[in-house]
């Protein structure tokens, strides 16, 4: 598989399978007229005399179907506005590859809306009204309509029937296995639109807040970026430039949703992201105590 004509090298890494998989990743170091290897023997020989790369790619997959291929991105780096390919990594397809459920995404879409709106509206009943201590007009003898108080319903400055009484809570909880599909839906249609970047750490080399979008702008990203780290703590270069860039966030993987990958048009994740997130999905996945296994896209 070549993916380029300069600045790149080949590294044959040792998967779970039974054949290794062959990855080829571009050096910042080699000359640019690096003549490509073609053949097994040629691999082995550049691979022993090439110093590794910066970065360490393979990956194992648990939970690996038998038959299942894993899906494949590349790594690239934050501290150069210039793409910079690192090598490529291994995505799980139970993670990255499920079917692009379009209900589904709706259905969390729709959850994560509700739950986090709240109807203050509250109209006061005729017995919360000032006023109207006593009848408008005599009983009889006026020959116009009877009435015991201008404070009813029936008034224009009355009190309204049946109105809203907030606050009015709208959350309910949408099940389990429908939330975990949501975010491997969202996740495959990231990857299979590229709009899922990953990159091997957040540290840039200035607290500009023009570098982000001149990256964004170089490497073709969308208006919209969602940037993912494993942790918290952010660098403070990178939490400094985007402070005040207002389409472009940080977020931790514990707080990935549904909502605000499909609200941003690019997600990046860092590969610490990357393991976190791919550990707890496919755990619940694949936990023992299933909920529901109607949900499962292996058996729809």
């Amino acid at each position: 598989m070549y993916l380029g004509s300069s600045g790149l090298r080949t590294l044959s890494f040792g998967l779970s399978r039974n054949l290794s998989c062959s990855v080829i990743c571009r050096s910042r170091t080699e000359p640019e007229n690096l003549q490509l290897p073609t053949s097994t023997e040629d691999v082995a020989v550049a691979v022993s005399t090439r110093p590794p790369l910066p970065i360490i790619t393979s990956r194992k997959l648990n939970f690996l179907e038998p038959f299942h291929s894993p899906r494949q991105a590349w790594v690239e780096n934050l501290d150069t506005i210039k793409e910079d390919k690192l090598g490529l990594v291994d995505l799980h397809p139970d993670v990255f590859a499920a079917f692009p459920r379009v209900d589904i995404l709706h259905l969390n879409i729709h959850w994560q809306q509700k739950y986090q709106f709240v109807d203050w509206r509250c109209l006061p009943t005729r017995a919360e009204m000032s006023g109207g201590g006593r009848k408008p007009r005599p009983q009889k003898g006026t020959g116009r309509a009877r009435h015991g108080s201008i404070r009813s319903p029936i008034f224009y400055s009355g009190a309204k029937a049946h109105g809203p009484r907030g606050p009015k809570s709208h959350f309910y909880m949408l099940p389990f296995r429908q939330r975990v599909m949501g975010l491997t839906a969202a996740l495959s249609v990231k990857l299979a639109q590229d709009d899922l970047k990953i990159v091997d750490n957040l540290e840039i080399p200035t607290e500009d807040p023009k570098y982000i979008p001149s990256l964004m702008e170089e490497r073709g990203w969308g208006l919209s970026t969602l940037i993912v780290d494993d942790t918290d703590y952010m660098p403070k270069n990178i939490s400094v430039a985007t402070a005040n860039v207002t389409h472009i966030n940080l977020m931790p993987a514990y707080g990935l949703n549904v909502y605000s990958m499909l609200k941003h048009d690019t997600l990046v994740l860092t590969l610490a992201a990357l393991e976190r997130i791919e550990e707890r999905i496919l755990f619940h996945i694949h936990k023992l105590n299933r909920e529901c296994d109607k949900f499962r896209m292996d058996q729809q």
